[in-house]
């Protein structure tokens, strides 16, 4: 494994680690959940998943790319051979995320450039929908692709593309060194102004005033570890193949804590400007903070175009908004791409060139169906079922399996703390073989729970009243997929060349190839 690239150094590691994690989620998902579920409160049960699920899965999954050398469907086959189709799954969700995900990154575009001139006008969600989005008035319906959605997308693409066609140390690691130091500066200016505007007071006070109340609800610690889980990358395959690039001698536990919190320390700061922004709007407006506070698409891409209305100096305020959603949006996206683009060259062995256009080009040409009329009721349907039907349920079996089938933490602990100044005690192997599965596995049941229910209780049956033929079709089937395809790529062989590879083992302490 010698030709195996690797990063320059530690920073540029963490900052591509750090970069994966921080996504649009942090800025448009964490401020609403933690207001939801306590407020101040909520930062207990967050910090306590952060301590026992978030750092523990990063650790695992940090020491498994960094012990056995390879992406992880290699990664998995060489920890245990019956555990590669994990491993494709893995890809497999990453590679439907990037599709959809890259359109996203594509509004956050546009709409950098309709900051300067406010275009949404006055009604900022007849904008996004009608003007902007040219929204199909039917589910299921996918029309043609919209030119204002169509070229940013381009654009977004050709970046991605670009940077990893420069490989690891020259394309990730320094578009990383660049991107999160840009991002964090962009965002603090934007809380800065933020907290300066008429009203971010009660908006702050809504975020942080602590509901103690919540704490006893147990529907609480489990929005806390559900978030911790999506919120960090973890459970589809992007830290188990960004670890399989670092040098023989990484403290991988030290960079699992700093990683966590880095990416908590930005959550914090995001809510912070977001809650502050939401002040300012309802104090314009002259209603309370819980009736302008929202999430997602709609927080950022109807309600502050909202806020950037009112604001003094709003285009810039607005430019800069759009485009933190740009920068997160694009290490996010880097880093699922990296996933296929690894397995398939692992797999395959074929240049890394060829892995990109492959790899990302498949991910690309697909991601067109999301620039469509349709696109956003094709987006909604394929994020909630992969993401909750997928990446926690694969997390769920990947720490089964690994604690409990094939018992590869003894091993697994024995590398991180040989390579690690800080140890992963009795702790480390508590949370992930308790805690963690007792955990997520309430989280399925519930999902599932929910669902059910959803069925009885809504007049179509379905997740947000859609029909069940849209719901079957790009939801449930796509789920169901990507585990299939997983199994079905497992079966094809590995190279003699990648079998005969040296990799990092048990005997030498996880310091050799």
């Amino acid at each position: 494994m010698d030709n195996r690239p690797q990063w320059g150094t530690r920073a540029g590691f963490v900052l591509a680690a750090v970069g994966s994690a921080v996504g649009l989620g942090n800025i448009w998902r964490f401020p609403y959940v933690a207001y939801e579920n306590g407020g101040g409160a909520f930062f207990l049960p967050y910090l306590f998943a952060i301590l026992t699920a978030g750092i523990p899965i990063l650790i695992l999954e940090f020491t498994i790319g960094h012990k056995f050398k390879g992406s992880a469907p290699l990664s998995f086959f060489r920890l245990n051979r019956k555990m590669e189709w994990l491993g494709w799954w893995q890809v497999a969700i990453s590679f439907v995320i990037a599709t959809y995900y890259a359109v996203i990154i594509a509004w956050a575009f546009s709409y950098t450039f309709f900051s300067f001139s406010k275009a949404w006008g006055e009604d900022t969600g007849g904008f996004l929908f009608g003007e902007y989005l040219h929204l199909a008035d039917t589910p299921g319906q996918v029309g043609l692709p919209v030119l204002g959605v169509f070229g940013p997308l381009v654009l977004v693409w050709a970046i991605t593309f670009f940077i990893l066609f420069k490989g690891v140390k020259k394309g990730i690691e320094k578009a990383n060194k660049i991107f999160i130091p840009t991002l964090c500066v962009i965002f603090l200016i934007i809380v800065i102004r933020a907290i300066t505007l008429d009203g971010a007071a009660a908006g702050l006070n809504a975020f942080f005033e602590p509901n103690w109340d919540k704490i006893m609800d147990g529907k609480v610690w489990v929005a806390a570890y559900g978030h911790i889980f999506f919120s960090l990358s973890i459970g589809f395959a992007i830290m188990i193949t960004y670890a399989s690039y670092l040098p023989k001698k990484s403290d991988v536990t030290n960079n699992a804590f700093i990683t966590g919190f880095a990416n908590s320390g930005f959550e914090l700061l995001a809510g912070i400007g977001v809650f502050a922004a939401l002040g300012f709007m309802a104090a314009q407006a002259g209603v309370p903070v819980n009736e302008v506070a929202t999430a997602g698409v709609g927080l950022a891409f109807a309600v502050f175009p909202q806020i950037i209305n009112e604001m003094p100096f709003g285009e810039f305020f607005g430019a800069l908004f759009f485009l933190s959603l740009v920068f997160a949006g694009l290490t996010s996206l880097i880093s699922i791409c990296e996933v296929f683009v690894a397995a398939v060259q692992d797999k395959f062995k074929i240049s890394r060139n060829k892995a990109v256009l492959f790899g990302a080009g498949a991910a690309s040409l697909i991601s067109i169906l999301y620039s469509t009329n349709g696109g956003l009721y094709f987006l909604d349907v394929v994020d909630y079922f992969v993401n909750q039907f997928g990446i926690a349920l694969a997390g769920l079996i990947e720490v089964i399996l690994i604690a409990w089938v094939f018992k590869q933490m003894n091993p697994l602990q024995a590398h991180a703390n040989a390579i690690s100044d800080m140890r992963a005690g009795a702790w480390w192997k508590i949370c992930l073989g308790v805690v963690t599965p007792v955990v997520l596995g309430y989280m399925m049941f519930d999902l599932l729970r929910q669902n059910i229910l959803q069925k009885f209780e809504t007049e179509s049956g379905n997740y947000e009243g859609y029909a069940t033929s849209f719901i079957l079709y790009p939801g449930v089937t796509i789920a169901v997929a990507v585990i299939v395809l997983g199994i079905v790529i497992s079966f094809k062989k590995w190279s003699r060349e990648t079998l005969e590879e040296k990799y990092s083992s048990g005997n030498d302490k996880g310091v050799g190839l």
